[in-house]
């Protein structure tokens, strides 16, 4: 994993140094002094050579340093963690879904093998598997926020406001997520147990 996170950062670090442009005459613009993208170019440390500019980096990233959003002007970490903090959950509430609906259903379709559940069952993976999840969202958003008005149409509260608001704002999402997972979970567990019989 740290071999492949350190190769994949090399790639992008050099692939970001080869293509044209400067990265402070992007961000002052066209009609900047020489002196002020002088001045830039060696607070944002482009002034070194590359290998330094690199070792520089990941020292950085070791001691938990990503550097400075050159857009929003904070430390990179703190935009990461303002993220997370939907993200994480995000992707929790959707693993729950997907392993908590795959492991009855794939049970039930080999215990049932050849009978009408498993045929349901295997409808429904097939079905969780040619949607896509682009499409679900919107359906959800249609039958959840427009049609039955129970769910926030968009946009996420914050943990501010209490977790029910927050998990009610997640919950469409992570159905979304989960939905195509559980589909392939379930037909794993299926053949899994199917095998194991």
């Amino acid at each position: 994993l740290v071999v492949t996170l350190v190769l994949a950062s090399l790639v992008i670090f050099l692939a970001m140094n080869v293509l044209p442009g400067d990265p402070a005459a992007v961000l002052l613009g066209i009609n900047a002094s020489p002196e002020a993208l002088a001045a830039l170019r060696a607070e944002m440390g482009l002034d070194r050579p590359l290998p330094v500019q690199f070792l520089s980096f990941l020292g950085g990233a070791l001691t938990g340093d990503l550097g400075i959003s050159a857009t929003y002007d904070v430390p990179v970490t703190t935009l990461i963690a303002e993220r997370a903090a939907v993200s994480v959950p995000l992707a929790a509430l959707a693993v729950a879904l997907s392993v908590g609906t795959a492991l009855p259903l794939g049970l039930l379709a080999a215990e049932r093998r050849g009978r009408w559940p498993d045929r349901i069952v295997s409808a429904f993976a097939q079905v969780g598997l040619s949607i896509p999840n682009a499409w679900l969202a919107l359906m959800l958003i249609f039958l959840f926020a427009i049609w039955w008005r129970i769910a926030p149409a968009g946009g996420f509260p914050g943990w501010a406001a209490g977790p029910y608001p927050a998990l009610v704002a997640l919950a469409m999402p992570a159905i979304a997520l989960a939905a195509p997972q559980a589909a392939i979970l379930t037909r794993i567990v299926r053949a899994s147990v199917v095998e194991a019989a």
